[in-house]
């Protein structure tokens, strides 16, 4: 019966502690971000609660158990400690991850707000995003090892797996050859600055966004919500298109095929007209001209200005739509037509019944006059 009480009164202890704790750091944190709205740092870390409250009481719980005499927990007593070891650095790394994150995102939000640039904030995003990712991998990875040295026949094995741990590294470099190659094109893009979160980018003939990097996968958003997944390793071995690259403004064309009497100054004329109502153009400049011409047409080149591809392509649609109205309500004749009338028959040649003069026999050279 005391065994109990005092594994109640121990518990009980730890976790009114822990709450306690868990209660007064989120009232100071809650505090100080009253005091500075300017910086979202501090609200960002009270998302540590849970994983600080899981190991403080991990903690006090692995530093105390020992002093319970409690038949059932001292039978297993080895049992229960690794246990609490296992919780407690799960807990740490979990802790750790969302220090990482608050302090990268409060760092990335305060930046954000100071650069006017457009690129420069998606490069920065593309930037933290993968940083992110590697503290998460480097901290698992770091939690996963701390918890496999718990347990005596891995620490056993220990100094025989750092023997080898040069042929091991090499065997999975060959191994791996693909993951490893992605895993170094993910750092080439993070840091190289070759592809950002944002970018509206053609891939494979698809026209897209890049929605999310990772160190192994790049995310397209196409303009019909699909979603393609490429490795990040095509971005740097194939050519691609970033329409996002030294800024976003774009020029764009629109082509349309007349009949050969089309008004080309009036078009052109309605075209100006087009754009002033236009709010995608963005008024750096405009032209039409007579490209090509066929036997049945000409073929009319309008190029329009906008600030980003989307503007553009909104520009090219209502040029295009409009003109063809314009032309089919004002100028029906300006616009392509199928010729039904009788073709005009070619010159009277006369016919000849004996062989032309000059006429060479074959065979002998002879020559009749």
């Amino acid at each position: 019966m005391n065994g109990v009480l005092r594994l109640l009164t121990v518990i009980g202890g730890s976790v009114l502690l822990t709450f306690t704790v868990g209660w007064l750091a989120d009232l100071l944190l809650r505090r100080v971000d009253a005091r500075h709205p300017e910086t979202p740092l501090w609200s960002l870390l009270r998302r540590c609660g849970p994983p600080l409250r899981i190991l403080l009481l991990a903690a006090l719980l692995r530093g105390s158990y020992r002093q319970i005499p409690w038949r059932p927990l001292l039978e297993h007593q080895a049992a229960v400690g690794r246990a609490l070891s296992l919780v407690t650095i799960g807990a740490g790394a979990w802790c750790v991850v969302h220090i990482s994150s608050a302090v990268v995102e409060s760092s990335y939000a305060r930046y954000a707000a100071g650069t006017r640039d457009p690129s420069r904030i998606r490069r920065v995003r593309t930037q933290v995003t993968l940083i992110m990712r590697i503290v998460t991998a480097l901290v698992a990875l770091l939690a996963v090892a701390a918890m496999l040295l718990t347990f005596p026949d891995f620490r056993a094995v220990g100094t025989s797996v750092l023997a080898s741990a040069g042929l091991i590294g090499i065997v999975a470099g060959v191994a791996a050859q693909s993951t490893l190659g992605n895993l170094f094109a993910g750092f080439q893009i993070a840091f190289g600055d070759l592809v950002r979160i944002g970018d509206t980018v053609v891939v494979d003939g698809e026209w897209g966004v890049v929605e999310e990097v990772t160190l192994t996968f790049l995310a397209v958003r196409t303009w019909d919500e699909r979603r393609i997944t490429m490795p990040v390793s095509y971005f740097t071995g194939k050519p691609f298109e970033n329409w996002s690259r030294g800024g976003i403004q774009m020029t764009g064309t629109v082509f349309l095929h007349c009949d050969h009497s089309a008004p080309v100054s009036l078009i052109r004329e309605r075209l100006k007209e087009i754009l002033d109502n236009c709010e995608a153009w963005d008024g750096r400049g405009w032209n039409l001209a007579v490209t090509d011409t066929t036997p049945t047409t000409i073929v009319l080149r309008a190029i329009v200005t906008a600030k980003d591809p989307d503007d553009l392509w909104t520009a090219r649609c209502m040029v295009r739509e409009q003109l063809v109205s314009w032309l089919a309500e004002k100028h029906p004749y300006a616009l392509p037509r199928v010729s039904t009338s009788p073709a005009v028959p070619a010159p009277h040649t006369p016919v000849y019944s004996d062989a032309p003069r000059g006429f060479h026999k074959a065979g002998r050279g002879q020559t009749r006059h």
